[in-house]
């Protein structure tokens, strides 16, 4: 059991549906869209002191450095030692976009013509380093690539910094602008990619996952230090774990086992058990073998219909390492609205699937309590986070 808690006293989200808390929650409740979702026209320089910086960091880090900027402003004025606040920022594939350029450029131009920008616009601590100059934050600087799940992995590992007594406070989160025509090519080559362009998770319809990009970052403080400055404790992180199925390097493990075990794992490090568990924000990611995995596990430890369940995929898509940051920030907005936003794309819940409780039509009213956010990454990387209401 940690021995200092840890708040959430601010949430930034830079989303296709929606920038903002406010335009990001009013995306999830709507209809499931169709194709990639994509941050149309894009414009990073409002958070930037000037066009040389934007030139100079790759998308993945832009979307991080707007995000942390909403949550920090919410946050207000912090009280702690530089030098005990942390950043702790989750990517799958990083500053991929920087790479695939430079590598053409090379290749049409010749090497003195690559920039001398790529490696710290392409490697993937560069969001997780710049916010921390950015904002002067000393303490542990570190990220997390862990495919699909490293975004919930970054705000649990961010989350054991403060209640370690390591941090007083922590950016985590995750981003991701995974968009080059070979990474695209690559995923609709393994047949992961839904040939519809529609999300549908925990549907018998569902025929892959929609590529998206985004970002997602909390301010983690531990909870005395917010009470005592009168923060606004937005939610708290109660618990974590991180699994490996050790099966296969893209499938998930039969029956979920692995994600079973790291749920039991994250219950049990909140100090609940799963009786207390009312609400999940499943990984649920459109893809065949993924959501039955993971509606079996779920079933296996909360029996049926258990917990309310809702994949707000269906209207993100799916961020790959920013996902479960997308994904935490749903929940404590969840937590907030005391609304679950519904699971779009979702018509009807796949017979073969034992008869779980999805949110669909339209938001449900709930009164919060704790909820699990999970994220199963490539590489058989489990993550489950345990949030509670402020």
């Amino acid at each position: 059991m940690p021995t200092r808690r840890v708040a959430v006293t601010g949430i930034g989200v830079v989303a296709p549906c929606g920038i903002g808390a406010d335009a990001f929650w009013d995306g999830l409740c709507s209809a499931a869209p169709v194709g990639p979702r994509v941050l149309e026209d894009w414009d990073a320089s409002p958070y930037f002191e000037n066009p040389k910086e934007v030139r100079r960091s790759d998308r993945f880090t832009q979307f991080a450095v707007a995000a942390a900027s909403e949550a920090l402003a919410q946050a207000g004025e912090l009280t702690v030692d530089p030098a005990r606040r942390g950043t702790f920022i989750g990517t799958g594939v990083g500053g991929i976009e920087t790479l695939e350029t430079q590598i053409e450029t090379r290749l049409n131009k010749g090497e003195r013509r690559v920039s001398p920008f790529l490696v710290p616009m392409m490697m993937t601590n560069a969001a997780a380093a710049t916010l921390s100059m950015r904002h002067g934050w000393q303490g542990p600087c570190e990220n997390t690539v862990t495919a699909c799940a490293a975004g919930t992995h970054a705000i649990g590992n961010a989350a054991r910094l403060i209640s370690n007594g390591i941090c007083d406070a922590v950016l985590a989160g995750g981003s991701e602008a995974p968009f080059t025509p070979t990474a695209v090519a690559g995923f609709t080559n393994m047949t992961a990619l839904s040939g519809s362009g529609v999300s549908r998770p925990f549907d018998p319809r569902r025929d892959g996952f929609v590529m998206a990009e985004g970002a997602g970052v909390l301010v983690l403080e531990e909870w005395s230090f917010a009470e005592a400055r009168g923060a606004t404790i937005l939610g708290e992180i109660l618990g974590s774990a991180s699994t490996a199925d050790a099966h296969h390097i893209t499938a998930p493990a039969p029956g979920g086992t692995g994600a079973i075990t790291c749920m039991r794992l994250a219950i049990e490090d909140a100090g609940l058990s799963a009786d207390d568990v009312v609400h999940i924000n499943a990984h649920g990611t459109s893809t065949d073998k993924n959501d039955a995995a993971e509606a079996a596990a779920i079933a296996k430890i909360f029996g049926t219909p258990g917990p309310v369940i809702t994949s707000t995929k269906g209207v993100t898509g799916h961020a790959l390492g920013g996902a479960g940051a997308l994904e935490a920030v749903a929940v404590l907005l969840s937590m907030d609205r005391r609304l679950i936003p519904p699971t779009a794309g979702h018509e009807t819940l796949d017979p073969e699937m034992p008869d779980i409780d999805v949110v669909v039509n339209g938001p449900r009213a709930w009164v919060p309590g704790p909820s699990l956010s999970n994220s199963f990454g490539f590489g058989g990387h489990n993550g489950t986070l345990v949030i509670g209401p402020g």
